[in-house]
């Protein structure tokens, strides 16, 4: 088969990829993957049941917009896999895995781990998940039988994620119980950063214009326009995620973009938790019509406010169609003396290069 090194230089020279020094550092690993996958696995005789042994898998790490979901997507695109290959976004893996484990118990089985790792491993021998995150105590102690079991079964995983292995789920509850499944992955994948110096999804929004005002129809085409320029992807599906045992929905994601109206995030019973959970899950939020805010809808700009502090935080670049500029959109009642640094983030957080 041909080497990424050559697939990439094709789409570089057809404008598709910006070539990239430390991209095309990494591509030898997607070459090995690629032709040791495109090989029929050897099986045993007639009456042999042994699994084919799962190729050694790659861990792709690196800072937000380095171009790790891009390669993951031509490696997936491009290889040759005899029996049968899936590219998903970690969460929504995750969401099928305690889908998957309720069913199971309902059957009253021991182990109800087992059974969803069979139905998985059925006709698959590639895995590509896309921006590992573990921020929920439930998946921490859950991924590492899970893993496991995959590997057990001659499945192959690429994966990428914004840290490296030893920073998963860091500083979390029980962590220590956590620490075999990190073991786990630099045994049966190649850790490699992704060590660009630049951050194309910032590149793709120098100059563009990221706070609207106000939230109108034209607002609204302008967050579509930017929402194609951020994503590859024509259908969007819903980002969900698990917070404490519970199920937050964020209604369109591709390619490390959320997007969701005021309402959808700030309607709903969320906290910290939830928010915090959303700022570690993406790259961009993209947040519509926000309205004006006072005493009339307190509870809700409180958790606006909640929500930009976590995303302020953790550094979540933000595209916003509001009602008002930032200094005139909470303008009375209880809370808008707070809101004054809530506007100050939303301000800077316009400002060139602000997230980088």
């Amino acid at each position: 088969m041909e080497s990424f090194e050559t697939i990439y230089a094709e789409g570089v020279a057809a404008g598709r990829i910006t070539a990239d020094p430390a991209q095309k550092r990494v591509l030898p690993e997607f070459t090995r993957l690629g032709r040791a996958l495109s090989q029929k696995p050897a099986k045993g005789g007639f009456f042999s049941r042994k699994t084919p042994e799962a190729v050694r898998g790659l861990y792709l790490w690196g800072g937000v917009g380095r171009g790790k979901s891009m390669l993951m997507d031509l490696f997936n695109d491009n290889v040759e896999v005899a029996d049968g290959q899936r590219r998903i976004h970690f969460h929504a893996f995750m969401q099928e895995v305690h889908a998957g484990i309720t069913a199971a118990r309902k059957t009253g089985v021991d182990d109800a781990i087992r059974p969803v790792v069979e139905k998985m491993a059925a006709d698959l021998r590639l895995l590509c998940l896309d921006e590992m995150q573990i921020g929920d105590i439930t998946d921490a102690m859950i991924v590492g039988r899970l893993f496991e079991g995959l590997f057990a079964r001659g499945v192959t995983v690429v994966t990428t994620s914004n840290r490296p292995p030893d920073d998963l789920y860091k500083n979390g509850l029980n962590r220590n119980l956590f620490l075999p499944f990190i073991a786990l992955l630099k045994e049966r994948m190649e850790v490699v950063e992704l060590a660009s110096e630049t951050d194309w999804r910032q590149h793709r929004m120098e100059g563009e214009q990221l706070y609207f005002t106000p939230a109108d129809a034209e607002a609204h085409a302008a967050m579509d326009a930017m929402w194609a320029r951020l994503t590859r992807s024509p259908a969007p599906e819903p980002l969900h995620l698990r917070v404490h045992g519970r199920d937050v929905e964020i209604p369109r994601f591709a390619d490390g973009v959320a997007r969701a109206r005021f309402w959808d995030l700030c309607g709903r019973p969320l906290g910290s938790a939830d928010y915090l959970a959303l700022a570690e899950a993406v790259d961009v939020l993209m947040l519509e019509d926000v309205p004006r805010l006072s005493s009339e809808n307190y509870n809700e700009a409180k958790r606006f406010v909640t929500l930009i502090d976590a995303l302020y935080e953790a550094r979540v670049k933000l595209v916003i169609s509001a009602a008002d500029i930032p200094d005139r959109l909470y303008f009375e009642g209880t809370g808008s003396f707070e809101f004054e640094r809530t506007a100050s983030r939303l301000a800077e957080m316009q400002a060139e290069g602000w997230g980088s």
